[in-house]
């Protein structure tokens, strides 16, 4: 099977012609709903603005320029807490990526419970070369003066 191609509906793990338990659909995107979830409770309970919690990007400390996701730690932690606007402030990006993540995993859950088929994301390579424009063109503009705004 070509690697680069994925398939268009995931095999249950029931047997031919018998359908997957409600149960059984709903485990994978249960888990990974408790995965993130338990993730932002963690760094919602351990502030990455004290110092010594969680590492130092090493692309900001070796030569000062923000990368991407720098500020994603504190963005998920006021993310936690709900304050957005702070969220927002710390890394945008990843505020968005949260919302898609949600959107996604809902609709994931929705579907596993009906008995619908997993939902893909299928992206052309000029699809995912615009989002890495996208990531780029954040990363450059947060790091000069006029983008000042986007910086954590």
């Amino acid at each position: 099977m070509d690697a680069s191609r994925t398939p268009d509906a995931v095999p249950q793990s029931a047997p031919p012609g018998l359908p997957a338990s409600r149960a059984r659909r709903l485990a994978v995107p249960a888990v990974t709903l408790a995965g993130a979830v338990a993730a932002f409770a963690y760094v919602g309970a351990v502030d990455p603005n004290e110092p010594g919690h969680y590492p130092v990007c090493p692309l900001f400390r070796l030569t000062g320029i923000l990368c991407p996701g720098c500020g994603g730690l504190r963005s998920a932690h006021a993310f936690a807490h709900g304050d957005l606007p702070t969220a927002f402030g710390a890394n945008a990006l990843a505020v968005v990526g949260y919302f898609v993540f949600a959107g996604f995993t809902a609709l994931w859950l929705v579907r596993a419970y009906r008995g619908g088929p997993v939902p893909r994301i299928t992206l052309k390579s000029l699809q995912w070369w615009g989002l890495g424009a996208a990531a780029l063109v954040f990363a450059v503009v947060r790091n000069l003066s006029f983008g000042s705004a986007l910086a954590p």
